[in-house]
């Protein structure tokens, strides 16, 4: 089933007193589809969606929601005008109304506002807290008013700016997926703002990863991981590192780990000098293989275990094998490249994206 666009950012560039923080930025979000802006302090997201919700003004470019423009250069519909819906990240509650007050107050004159609020509260699994007030809930309740209160005047978007950030992280990653299902159940169009990728996989159907005010990918999360388009979106996305590789046909790249084929062509020169990206999870166990690899150091993470392996030659690996068989550090052990998504940069393009591991000497990719 096609699905209609709902939210459409063309050519935008928005800043404070004339100088741009965003420039160039094109995003479009489908109706009932979650989006959201990824990226490190500092880069634009948060005027992204603060231009979104009309309290920063375009210096460049519209901003289209249902077909209607809601800014341009010189044009900005006010907030309360937009049918827009925002969820902050310090609640934002009032303190001296109740919880249910609190979720009815952008609907006081609403002739079914009891029963929205009680529908809303049970959604959000607060019936029971009703007549209590904010100072009496736990940071998680009060976010969960927050996107109750957020979503009683249905907007055709909702806005939600690093609304986990101020709870604990086994909270953040359960309320995180909550989120998610009441808004999906509502069909519920959503933007979020994070800096935190685990976060933005869990919630999103689409991300897009911000760098110096500039948007470098809006994809799947699935695509971000495994088809980065630059080589800072393969830095900031996932857990990985660079190893060096001659390319031998479109398709197909010589490195000391053998031959690897993928599933991606490239149109350099044969012979070119490009840099592999490799995740953990392209280095398989494989206790027959000739390739072998020496453990240098281990983490275990419960399901899996987080090996760092070296090559003959020095080089350092990592790979995440099953936490079933425990390898101790200086065995060898029989390994093998299952890295169907074949991604490689020129050399001169992936060298600023490289970080050095002093202590490994691993040419890596940091993770978020």
């Amino acid at each position: 089933m096609s699905q209609s666009l709902l939210l459409s950012l063309r050519g935008l560039a928005c800043g404070y007193q004339e100088h741009p923080v965003v420039q160039q930025l094109n995003l479009h979000l489908n109706a009932g589809d979650i989006g959201c802006l990824l990226g490190p302090s500092g880069c634009g997201k948060t005027t992204t969606l603060r231009a979104i919700a009309g309290f920063e003004p375009l210096l460049e470019g519209e901003i289209q929601l249902a077909g209607e423009v809601i800014s341009r250069a010189g044009y900005t519909l006010a907030p309360e005008k937009r049918r827009i819906g925002m969820v902050f990240q310090d609640y934002a509650l009032f303190p001296h109304l109740s919880v249910a007050e609190n979720v009815a107050f952008g609907i006081r004159k609403h002739p079914r506002r009891e029963l929205i609020t009680a529908e809303l509260l049970e959604l959000v699994k607060l019936g029971h807290l009703s007549k209590r007030y904010p100072h009496e809930l736990s940071g998680g309740q009060q976010q969960r008013v927050s996107l109750a209160r957020a979503l009683a005047p249905e907007p055709q978007l909702l806005l939600l700016d690093e609304p986990f950030s101020n709870l604990d992280g086994e909270l953040r990653r359960r309320l995180s997926h909550e989120v998610r299902d009441i808004l999906k159940a509502r069909g519920t169009s959503a933007i979020l703002v994070t800096h935190d990728q685990e976060e933005a996989f869990a919630v999103s159907d689409h991300v897009g990863v911000f760098k110096d005010g500039r948007l470098e990918q809006w994809d799947t999360p699935y695509n971000l991981y495994h088809e980065p388009l630059t080589p800072f979106v393969a830095s900031f996305v996932g857990q990985g590192y660079f190893i060096r590789g001659l390319l031998q046909s479109p398709d197909t790249v010589q490195t000391e780990l053998g031959i690897i084929h993928g599933n991606r062509a490239y149109t350099w020169a044969p012979g070119s000098s490009v840099d592999v990206l490799l995740r953990p999870d392209d280095i398989v166990y494989a206790p027959d293989s000739e390739q072998k690899a020496q453990i240098v150091g281990k983490t275990f993470l419960g399901a899996a275990t987080l090996y760092r392996l070296q090559l003959p030659t020095g080089t350092q690996l990592e790979a995440i094998f099953p936490s079933h068989a425990d390898h101790l550090p200086g065995q060898q052990v029989g390994i093998r490249v299952a890295a169907d998504h074949l991604v490689v940069f020129p050399v001169q393009g992936s060298v600023a994206a490289q970080v050095n591991l002093a202590e490994s000497g691993v040419r890596r990719v940091t993770s978020n």
